[in-house]
């Protein structure tokens, strides 16, 4: 590992720096996250997806990218999203390096896949949030115009942002049937793990299609990150906002976002990334499949080796509780 590291080392720094240290970041479930550090104390984040990187079960449709919601997992969907974002002036880790390593290393026969960033130093948003609320407060106002400017764009067709602006079509009819249809397989998901939702099945299944019954049709989306809680976000040394986790980004509605927002983001801190105009029968749907899929995903990680277990389960169970209210149990 570490001689495929230093090789991206030499390729990203150049300048005959070599490979002093390189440290596994904590948080990454679906690709290994390293800070390389060079001889006169350079420094720069790899990112690598490879079977050996993901603690996620292997699932049908993994590889599907018709589908909005499969794993964001290789470095076409990271560079993709990374120059739409970048295109609208939101501020993203700048490319150092772009390569493969070798064949098979994902268990489905293509290249294990690196990309080398900026290191962007200091804290994320949620650390600096928990320590000096005050001092976040313009980092979420620079967040809002970040957001402003993703809303603004808009596309005709949803979907993974190298897939529509590939040219690609997605699966499904609608951004709401596709979430209901992801939310009813999470459903099962979750019902076959734990025994309270499986009592509970019927009536969240049913909920589930009510709201989506409500959902009226939109024919334009806009570009949302898809799971921007402020641990995916940076702060640079000027103050700015700096998104990370890039490979997910879509092309879908945006209250999608802001359901995610919401569930991360405590009711003041939210506020400033707050707009008006939002579809409340598709902020209903989507809070209950959100609650859903973070509880059917953790459980499904649980299944395998993820290290970070009990935190893994207090996500699920907080969850699983909140679903639940929301289906009037």
């Amino acid at each position: 590992m570490r001689e495929r590291l230093a090789g991206a080392a030499r390729a990203a720094f150049g300048g005959g720096r070599r490979l002093a240290a390189a440290e596994r970041l904590a948080g990454g479930s679906k690709k290994g996250v390293y800070r390389l550090v060079t001889d006169d104390g350079t420094s720069a984040i790899a990112y690598r997806w490879a079977a050996a990187e993901n603690y996620w079960p292997a699932a049908e449709g993994d590889d599907d990218l018709a589908d909005p919601f499969s794993p964001g997992l290789g470095a076409g969907l990271f560079v993709a999203a990374h120059a739409r974002l970048a295109a609208l002036g939101v501020r993203v880790p700048e490319i150092r390096y772009i390569g493969r390593e070798g064949e098979g290393e994902h268990g489905n026969g293509a290249p294990a896949d690196l990309v080398v960033v900026e290191d962007v130093p200091g804290e994320n948003l949620e650390r600096l949030l928990a320590r000096d609320p005050r001092a976040a407060a313009p980092v979420l106002d620079r967040l809002g115009e970040a957001l402003a400017a993703m809303r603004c764009h808009r596309a005709p067709g949803y979907g993974k942002v190298a897939v529509v602006d590939g040219g690609g079509a997605s699966r499904g009819a609608s951004c709401e049937a596709v979430v209901l249809d992801r939310a009813l397989r999470d459903l099962a998901e979750a019902a076959a793990r734990d025994a309270r939702v499986a009592d509970a099945r019927e009536r969240l299944a049913r909920r589930l299609q009510d709201l989506a019954a409500a959902v009226r049709p939109r024919a334009e989306h806009a570009v949302v990150h898809g799971e921007l809680g402020p641990d995916h976000v940076l702060v640079d040394a000027t103050g700015r906002p700096v998104l990370i986790d890039l490979e997910g980004a879509m092309y879908f509605d945006v209250e999608w976002e802001h359901v995610f927002l919401r569930i991360r983001l405590r009711a003041a801190d939210y506020r400033p990334l707050a707009v008006d105009g939002l579809d409340e029968d598709r902020l209903a749907l989507y809070t209950l499949a959100q609650r859903l899929s973070l509880t059917a995903g953790p459980l499904r990680l649980l299944d395998g080796d993820f290290p970070d277990r009990e935190a893994m389960a207090g996500i699920a169970e907080h969850n699983l509780r909140r679903a639940l209210e929301l289906a009037g149990g």
